[in-house]
């Protein structure tokens, strides 16, 4: 039997968690092993709205509410310690504010496990038009293809998004980083993209749709912008390091 968990994060989304969840394909529910809602110390109603949708619902959830706010970085870091304590094989991550369609995460698991890449990441720039079309603000779309070339040229990938939020992972690749290590804030995401190419494993791509509703960006785009390119940086060094010592 293969263990899939779904991992939702959860800040502040009391007015979209219950439909996020209710987006779960039926035919999917039998693939998954267990959920966890990890409410990252919401100040609003999210942990009652998730208590109020698992009553209704047959799906394994497990709800878990932080006594302080782990940041995004680290309320994901919770969850695959999670992943990892609980034997899972697989873990998808799903925001609780059904930015990424829960509709796709048939998609997400089917290529994992067809496949032995470490990571499914769904891009929303696959179709870049798509992107827009699916409300993706300008400025957002823009920035985002640029810090994605930039990181591609300096690990020399060819990713169609490094920023997407809709991922998957291998628990067994998990095991073998040190996530105590990892930020805790936005940074995480491209720090496991690098935690994952420095163990020389691979990531797949596949086309998601785009959505952009009300949610709240927490994201200071500036200083993301140079931390991320910080640490794609660091990690170039890194490897130019390993080559002069062999």
């Amino acid at each position: 039997m293969i263990k899939l968990g779904i991992l939702v994060v959860a800040y502040n989304a009391e007015s979209t968690i219950e439909k996020t969840l209710s987006r779960i394909p039926k035919s999917f529910e039998e693939k998954i092993f267990t959920i966890l809602i990890s409410d990252d110390a919401s100040i609003d109603q999210t942990k009652s709205k998730a208590v109020e949708f698992t009553r209704n619902s047959k799906l394994p959830i497990e709800i878990v509410v932080q006594e302080n706010n782990l940041g995004y970085g680290g309320n994901q870091k919770f969850g695959y310690l999670w992943a990892i304590n609980n034997n899972l094989d697989f873990v998808i991550l799903l925001h609780a504010d059904g930015q990424y369609a829960p509709e796709f995460l048939p998609n997400i698991y089917e290529k994992l496990i067809s496949t032995d890449s470490a990571a499914v990441f769904g891009s929303r720039m696959i179709n870049k038009k798509n992107a827009l079309k699916g409300g993706m603000p300008l400025y957002k779309w823009i920035g985002n293809q640029i810090l994605s070339r930039l990181q591609n040229l300096l690990t020399k990938q060819n990713f169609t998004e490094w920023h997407s939020g809709y991922r998957a992972y291998r628990v067994d690749t998990l095991k073998k980083m040190n996530l105590s290590n990892l930020s805790n804030g936005f940074r995480f995401d491209t720090q496991i993209i690098l935690e994952i190419l420095s163990l020389k494993e691979k990531i797949i791509e596949i086309d998601i749709p785009t959505f952009y509703g009300d949610e709240i960006s927490h994201v200071n785009g500036f200083i993301y912008a140079l931390e991320i390119i910080w640490d794609t940086c660091v990690y170039r060094m890194k490897v130019a390091c390993r080559k002069l010592k062999k």
